[in-house]
């Protein structure tokens, strides 16, 4: 079979990740990657490849990731759902998934296609376990404890504040699924720090949890992509009482997640038109190989 020509659409750090995932994957090739300032200033790994400004430049890509921050994911991916593209993203606000869900189900369906969205690790991979251990245990209680780490999606929401000139957004686990954020800024010449900081707390990527932001020199020398997370269940099986479920994990971030963007776009290839989370779509579908070695090996 012909391997999958995937896109990369944004190259920060997800992008980078995914590039070298990709080049490691034997069934997938890099169709191009996308970049606001196209092939000016491009780094030196991108030189084997395309680079354009517009997806609709690359020629026969299968599949986008869509490396870009989590509030322009749904427009990419209608952009490219409509241009007869699979994608693949890692949007990350929770209480607003099933709302993208069915914006780019219709599309995916419209134009035959298909979204696999929320695809990260959490979302994503520890949506899996959630579903397992829920499965396994179906009355009790899960709690899924982040970090201590850098987490990508709250630093991108901070550094898109005005007045921020650099951020970082550590997780701090407090416990029972409580997490503390500490937000550490850069300020632009002529920003109230105050001002900027209500502004953060005030985003909804931390509304809902304790958040202090803190002003230092350079960000750049605080930054660690280590991340982690700690899922527990305590429940009944049947009718039997305290059966303890704990999946722990210790990652590079950025690097887990283009990963796992890899082996999504890898599934889009496997499933009817529409959109899909990580938990509706089979586990097999994300691996390389023949079905029946897997199966064989795995189950």
């Amino acid at each position: 079979m012909k391997n999958i020509r995937v896109a990369i659409i944004g190259y920060g750090n997800i992008g980078k990740y995914a590039l070298e995932a990709l080049e490691a994957a034997p069934d997938m090739e890099v169709a191009g990657v996308v970049r606001r300032n196209g092939n000016v200033d491009c780094p030196v790994e991108l030189a084997p490849y395309p680079v354009v400004k517009h997806v609709s430049e690359l020629q026969d890509v299968d599949v986008a990731i869509l490396a870009t921050p989590t509030r322009s994911v749904e427009q990419y991916a209608l952009e490219c759902l409509a241009l007869g593209i699979n994608t693949v993203d890692s949007f990350d606000m929770h209480s607003k998934i099933v709302d993208l869900r069915r914006s780019l189900d219709a599309a995916a369906k419209k134009h035959g296609k298909v979204a696999i969205i929320s695809a990260g690790w959490d979302p994503g991979s520890d949506s899996i376990v959630r579903s397992l251990m829920q499965s396994l245990a179906p009355k009790g209680i899960s709690y899924t404890n982040f970090g201590p780490g850098m987490s990508m999606g709250h630093t991108v929401a901070v550094k898109a504040v005005d007045g921020v000139k650099d951020a970082l957004s550590m997780t701090i686990p407090v416990g029972t699924g409580i997490h503390r954020r500490m937000v550490y800024i850069e300020l632009k010449d002529g920003y109230d720090f105050n001002t900027v900081a209500a502004a953060i707390k005030s985003d909804a990527y931390f509304v809902n949890d304790e958040t202090h932001v803190i002003q230092v020199p350079c960000v750049d020398e605080l930054k660690d992509m280590g991340h982690g997370v700690n899922l527990t269940r305590k429940g009944v099986s049947g009718v039997t009482q305290n059966q303890l479920f704990e999946f722990n994990m210790r990652i590079n971030n950025p690097a887990l997640t283009s990963q796992v963007l890899v082996n999504v776009a890898r599934a889009t290839m496997r499933q009817q038109p529409g959109a899909y989370t990580m938990i509706e779509i089979p586990v097999i579908d994300m691996l390389h190989g023949d079905r029946e070695e897997l199966i064989a090996h795995l189950v």
